[in-house]
C-alpha cells in the first residue's frame, strides 16, 4: 500500500515515519520502567509468586532479554526478505501475544514464557525500526530523527512507571497485571501506524523494485516524482548496490572479511557500541531504581517508587537534549561527553554509599539523578542508530540483528546479576560501572568514525584509509569520509566503473535500454529484473 495515495508527503510523511519507527522504542522503555515499578518480592507481585528470592527475580526480569535475542536473530535470518513495514507489523502482533500470556499469568512458568514471547517482539522491532527510519530520513536531519527514539524510549519508561504508581495501592493482582497488559495497547497501535506506510525507498532499490522506490523518494521529499534530485538520489543507491552486488549473493563469511570495506571492523564496532550501552549501567538503574533506593538508600517503598518515577522524568528530559545536538557535534562528542559525565555520577554515589549515613543516602540519590540526565544525551539513542551507520547496503540487516542480539544478551547479563550484586556487594557495584565508563572515552576516540551528515552511500567509504584504526585517529574529529564523497569520486571517475543503469522516468516510461546488474551481480537486461528505473 503506498503511502502517497493518503496524500502523505514532505515533512508530515516524513514525521508518521518517525512516528512510527519511534513506537517500537516507546514499547522498549514500557516493559524497563513496568518491571521496575511492579518487580519486588514482598509486594503484590512477590506474594502472588511465592516471594522469589533475588536470583529468580532477576530471572523474570532477565529472561525478557532472551526472547530479544530470539528475535533479533530471527530478523538476521529473513528481515531482509520480508522487508521493513513487515517485520515491524510481526513484532507488533508477537509483542500482543507476550503482553497477554505474561498479565494473566498464575504460574512463574507462565510468566517467563510470557516474558521471553514478548521479548521476542521487542528483539524484532528494535533490530528493525532504526534500519528502516536510516533508510528514509535525509542524511542532514537523520541523527536528530534516530534520537527521538531514545527519547521516547524513555517515555514509555515514564508513562510505565507512573502506571505502575497508579496501581501501587491496590492489595490485588491488578496492582501488576494491568501494567503488563496496557503495552498491548502500543503494540497494537504499532501494527495499525504501519499499514499505510510505504516500504524503505533503499530496501524497494535493493529487491528490484525501483519503478516503487522512486516515488517514495519524491514523496519523502516532498517532490514531483520527475524531479532530477529525486532521480539521481535514485541512481546513486543503484550504483552503490551494483558494486556491492559483484560479490555475488551475500555469505555469512562476509562479515568476517577486513579488506577495503573492513566489515569485520564494522561488526566489531557495531557490537561494541551495543555492548558500551548496557555496560554504563543503564538498565541497571532502569530495572532496579526502586529497589536502589529501598536496599542501598534505605527509604521505603512508597517513597522509593515516587523517586523512581520522578527519576525517570529527569531521565526524558534528558533525552531531549541529544535531539538538538547530535547533528551538530555528532556522535562521537555525545558518546565521549555522556561517559565522562556517566563515571563521575557512579563515583560520586559510591563515595556518599561508602559513608553510610542518611544524609549521605540523599546525595546518593540526587547522583542517580545527574546520571538519569547525563546518560540520555549519548549513550541512550547512538547506539541503536550507529549499526545502521556504520553498515553498508549490502550488511545493513545482518549486522544490525547481531549487534542488536549483543546488545540483548548484555542487558540479560546486567539485569540477571544486578540484584545479586547488590545483595553480595552492595554499594560496590557502582564502582564497576564507573570504571567501565571510564574506559569507553579511549575506546571512542580512537575508534568511532563520525557518521554525522553522510548519506548511506558514502558507507562503504568509511575506512577506505585502513591502519589500525580505520583512519580514525588520523583524521580531524574521527571523520575519515566527508558527506557526498561517494558522489564526487563517481564524478571524477576514482569510484569502481559500474555498469550503464536506466534513466529514470516515474511515469513508468524507460528512457534508456541499458542494463543493470541482477541480486547475484550479473548484468541482465531490465526486463528480466523487471526494473523501470
Amino acid at each position: 500500500m503506498k503511502s502517497w495515495k493518503y496524500n502523505l508527503k514532505g515533512n508530515a510523511l516524513l514525521a508518521v515515519i518517525t512516528a512510527t519507527t519511534c513506537q517500537p522504542f516507546l514499547l522498549l522503555g514500557y516493559d524497563q520502567g513496568a518491571m521496575s515499578g511492579i518487580i519486588g518480592a514482598n509486594n503484590v507481585f512477590g506474594r502472588d509468586f511465592n516471594h522469589p528470592s533475588p536470583d529468580m527475580l532477576g530471572n523474570i526480569t532477565a529472561i525478557f532479554d532472551i526472547g530479544c535475542v530470539l528475535g533479533s536473530l530471527l530478523c538476521y535470518f529473513i528481515g531482509d526478505k520480508l522487508g521493513r513495514r513487515r517485520m515491524l507489523m510481526l513484532g507488533g502482533t508477537v509483542m500482543v501475544l507476550g503482553a497477554v500470556i505474561h498479565a494473566s499469568s498464575y504460574t512463574i512458568a507462565q510468566l517467563l514464557v510470557g516474558r521471553v514471547v514478548a521479548g521476542v517482539g521487542t528483539g524484532i522491532n528494535s533490530s528493525t525500526a532504526p534500519a528502516f527510519l536510516s533508510e528514509c530520513a535525509p542524511a542532514s536531519i537523520r541523527g536528530g530523527l534516530l534520537t527521538l527514539q531514545g527519547t521516547v524510549t524513555n517515555l514509555g519508561v515514564v508513562i510505565a512507571f507512573w502506571t505502575a504508581y497508579a496501581t501501587s495501592s491496590y492489595e490485588s493482582s491488578f496492582q501488576w497485571r494491568f501494567p503488563l497488559a496496557f503495552q498491548s495497547v502500543f503494540a497494537v497501535l504499532l501494527v495499525l501506524q504501519i499499514i499505510g506506510l510505504p516500504e524503505s525507498p533503499r530496501w524497494l532499490v535493493a529487491h528490484d523494485r525501483s519503478i516503487e522506490a522512486g516515488p517514495v523518494i519524491a514523496a519523502i521529499a516532498g517532490k514531483p516524482n520527475d524531479d532530477e534530485s529525486v532521480t539521481r538520489t535514485v541512481l546513486n543507491i543503484q550504483k552503490a548496490l551494483y558494486e556491492e552486488r559483484r560479490g555475488g549473493p551475500f555469505r555469512f563469511q562476509e562479515l568476517f572479511t577486513w579488506g577495503k570495506t573492513q566489515n569485520l571492523r564494522r561488526l566489531i564496532l557495531a557490537i561494541s557500541v551495543q555492548l558500551g550501552q548496557q555496560f554504563t549501567g543503564s538498565n541497571m538503574i532502569n530495572y532496579y531504581t526502586p529497589v536502589i533506593f529501598q536496599s542501598s538508600m534505605g527509604l521505603d517503598r512508597h517513597l522509593a517508587l515516587l523517586l523512581g518515577g520522578a527519576a525517570m522524568c529527569t531521565y526524558l528530559v534528558g533525552s531531549i537534549i541529544p535531539v538538538f545536538l547530535m547533528d551538530r557535534y555528532g556522535r562521537r562528542v555525545l558518546l565521549m561527553a555522556c561517559s565522562a559525565g556517566l563515571s563521575l555520577c557512579f563515583v560520586g554515589v559510591t563515595v556518599m554509599l561508602s559513608i553510610g549515613t542518611t544524609s549521605s543516602g540523599y546525595g546518593a540519590t540526587a547522583f542517580i539523578f545527574l546520571f538519569q540526565l547525563v546518560r540520555g544525551i549519548g549513550w541512550l539513542p547512538v547506539p541503536w542508530f550507529y549499526p545502521s551507520e556504520l553498515a553498508t547496503p549490502r550488511i545493513r540487516s545482518q549486522i544490525a540483528a547481531i549487534a542488536t542480539a549483543w546488545n540483548w544478551m548484555a542487558v540479560f547479563a546486567v539485569v540477571k546479576f544486578a540484584p545479586i550484586a547488590f545483595a553480595n556487594i552492595q554499594w560496590r557495584t557502582f564502582t564497576i560501572f564507573a570504571v567501565l565508563n571510564a574506559s569507553f572515552i579511549p575506546m571512542i576516540y580512537f575508534f568511532y568514525p563520525e557518521t554525522k551528515g553522510l548519506e548511506l552511500e558514502d558507507l562503504p567509504l568509511l575506512f577506505e584509509k585502513g591502519g589500525i584504526t580505520g583512519g580514525v585517529f588520523s583524521s580531524k574529529g574521527g571523520r575519515t569520509v566527508q558527506p557526498g564523497q561517494h558522489a564526487w569520486n563517481s564524478s571524477s571517475g576514482t569510484a569502481l566503473e559500474g555498469p550503464p543503469v536506466i534513466s529514470l522516468d516515474l511515469s513508468g516510461e524507460a528512457l534508456h535500454d541499458d542494463r543493470v546488474p541482477d541480486e547475484e551481480g550479473n548484468d541482465v537486461d531490465k526486463e528480466a529484473v523487471g526494473l523501470a528505473v
